[in-house]
C-alpha cells in the first residue's frame, strides 16, 4: 500500500513522526467516503460520507462525569467539523465552523476533548455545511451512561433517519441548494430507516423490559411515532430526565434533532410482532423498528419504572423577573420577507432570494456580526419565538438546555430543541451558565443554511 498523507492522517499507516510508544493516543473518528446498502438489495448501493465507514457512525458510550476525547480525521475532500449535540460543553469544543472553530481542511485533524456533566441520549454530527454533510451520513449516537442505570433488560439505540435516493442509481438526490427545498419544509427523504437499515428488526421476549433511545437525525422530517405490542413510558427528553415517567398513550412527535428515552415492556404474545411505527406520508402506519417476540422473560409485566437520576443544574430560577427577548421566525415560501439584514446590508426579498436566503430570525439572515443577545454568566434569559411562517421549525440552542414556558406560567421539561408550529409562539427560559458564543438555529437544516441561524454570547 502506497503511503499518502491521507492514509497517515487516517491512522492507517505508521510514520516516522508518530508519538512515543508510551504516549496514550486519542481515539480516532474518521470522516470518510464509503459505500453502504441503504436501499433494499435489489437497488444499487449508495456512496455516502460517514464516520468510520458506517451509517450511522459508531455509537460512542462514556460514563457520566468522565472526559471524552476524539481526534476528528478528515479523509473527505471537503472541510468538516463535529458538533456534540446537547452536551453542555466547553465553547471551544462545540464544533460550529465559523463561530467556535475553523473547519478542519481535508487531510487534517482536530482534537476534541471535553467533560461529560450529564447522563443521557445525545448525538454528534457535522456542523460545516450541515445540510449536505448530515444528509450524506455524517452523524452518530453519543450515549452518556448514568452511574446507576435503570432496571431494564436491554438498552437499544434507535437512530431514525431518512434518505432522498435516486432508485435507479442509489445516489443521493443532491441538489441541496434547490430553492424549492430550502424555502419550503426542507429535504424529506423517500426512504426511512433506523440505524442505517430500512427494515430494522429486533427480537425480544414477552415481558422483557427495554430502554429505547430514540434520536431523530433526519434533515427535516418530523416523525409521528406510536408503539404496537409495547407498553411504554417516556423517561427523558433531549437527554434530560423527566421528573416522573410519563405513560405513552398517544402519538409521539419527534422533531429533527430531538431525542426521547422510552422504557417499554414487551406485551405482545409469543410469536407476534411488536414494534415502533411511524406515520407515513399516505396517512398509514408503517413499521419503523419491528420486534419479534420469542420466548417469555417473566409471567407478568412489571410496574411503572422509577425516574432516571437527575442531572446537575436542571433548575431554571428567576424566570418571572427576567426580561423577554422577542425572536420572530420569518420568511419562507408564501410569506417571504419584506426586508432583512444579510452580510451587514438591509436587503429586500428579491435580493435575498438571489443570494439563496429565504429565512430570518428577528430580521437577521444568518450569522451577523452582532449577537442576538449578550447575557451575563448566571443570568436567567427568556426568548419568545413567534413562528410567522407557514412551516414548522425545530429551534435548537447550543451549549445550554431550556424549559418551555407554559400558558399558565409553569415550565415544561428541560430540553435543547423545541418544535414550533406555524402561527405558534413558544417562549424558552434558561440560565446562561455556560460562557461563550452559542448558536440558536432551526434544525431543519435547509432552513438554517438559508438564513434561520443566529447566536448569543454569554460573557
Amino acid at each position: 500500500m502506497k503511503m499518502t498523507r491521507r492514509l497517515f492522517c487516517a491512522g492507517l499507516a505508521s510514520a516516522p513522526f508518530a508519538r512515543p510508544a508510551f504516549a496514550q493516543e486519542i481515539p480516532l473518528l474518521t470522516a470518510m467516503d464509503t459505500t453502504v446498502q441503504l436501499a433494499p438489495a435489489s437497488y444499487p448501493a449508495t456512496p455516502v460520507w460517514s464516520y468510520d465507514g458506517t451509517i450511522p457512525g459508531p455509537v460512542i458510550r462514556a460514563a457520566q462525569g468522565s472526559r471524552l476525547e476524539r481526534r476528528l480525521v478528515n479523509a473527505l475532500k471537503v472541510p468538516t467539523s463535529i458538533h456534540w449535540h446537547g452536551i453542555r460543553i466547553d465553547n471551544a469544543m462545540d464544533g460550529v465552523a465559523g463561530l467556535t472553530q475553523d473547519a478542519v481542511p481535508p487531510d487534517e485533524s482536530f482534537d476534541y476533548a471535553f467533560d461529560l456533566p450529564d447522563a443521557g441520549t445525545y448525538w454528534y454530527h457535522a456542523h460545516t455545511n450541515s445540510m449536505e454533510q448530515v444528509a450524506r451520513g455524517l452523524s452518530g449516537a453519543l450515549i452518556i451512561e448514568e452511574a446507576t442505570p435503570p432496571d431494564v433488560d436491554r438498552d437499544e439505540v434507535l437512530m431514525i433517519d431518512d434518505w432522498l435516493l435516486d432508485p435507479d442509481t442509489g445516489l443521493f438526490i443532491d441538489d441541496f441548494a434547490a430553492p424549492m427545498t430550502r424555502s419550503h419544509g426542507g429535504q424529506i427523504g423517500n426512504l426511512v430507516g433506523v440505524n442505517g437499515s430500512y427494515d430494522y428488526r429486533l427480537s425480544a421476549r414477552q415481558n422483557e423490559r427495554l430502554r429505547l433511545r430514540l434520536i431523530n437525525s433526519a434533515n427535516a422530517q418530523i416523525f409521528g411515532l406510536k408503539l404496537e405490542g409495547l407498553t411504554g413510558w417516556a423517561v427523558a427528553l433531549d437527554g434530560m430526565p423527566l421528573a416522573a415517567p410519563e405513560p405513552v398513550t398517544d402519538t409521539l412527535l419527534l422533531a429533527p434533532a430531538q431525542r426521547m428515552d422510552l422504557i417499554v415492556d414487551v406485551t405482545a404474545e409469543e410469536g407476534e410482532t411488536a414494534g415502533l411505527l411511524f406515520a407515513a406520508a399516505d396517512d398509514t402506519w408503517r413499521a419503523l423498528a419491528e420486534v419479534s417476540v420469542k420466548g417469555r422473560a417473566a409471567s407478568v409485566p412489571r410496574g411503572a419504572p422509577q425516574p432516571l437520576p437527575r442531572n446537575p443544574r436542571m433548575e431554571v430560577v428567576g424566570v418571572e423577573a427576567a426580561p423577554v427577548l422577542d425572536m420572530p421566525l420569518q420568511g419562507g415560501a408564501m410569506r417571504g420577507l419584506e426586508s432583512a439584514t444579510f452580510d451587514g446590508q438591509r436587503l429586500g426579498w428579491q435580493e435575498l432570494v438571489q443570494h439563496g436566503q429565504f429565512w430570518a430570525l428577528a430580521g437577521q439572515v444568518g450569522l451577523g456580526e452582532t449577537p442576538f443577545a449578550t447575557l451575563s454568566r448566571g443570568e436567567t434569559a427568556r426568548i419568545r419565538m413567534s413562528n410567522d411562517t407557514i412551516f414548522p421549525h425545530a429551534m435548537h440552542l447550543h451549549g445550554m438546555h431550556f424549559r418551555v414556558r407554559k400558558e399558565d406560567g409553569g415550565l415544561g421539561p428541560l430540553r435543547d430543541t423545541v418544535l414550533i408550529m406555524p402561527n405558534e409562539t413558544r417562549e424558552i427560559a434558561f440560565v446562561a451558565d455556560n460562557p461563550g458564543k452559542w448558536l440558536l438555529h432551526c434544525h431543519m437544516l435547509g432552513h438554517a443554511a438559508s438564513g434561520m441561524t443566529n447566536w448569543i454570547i454569554v460573557s
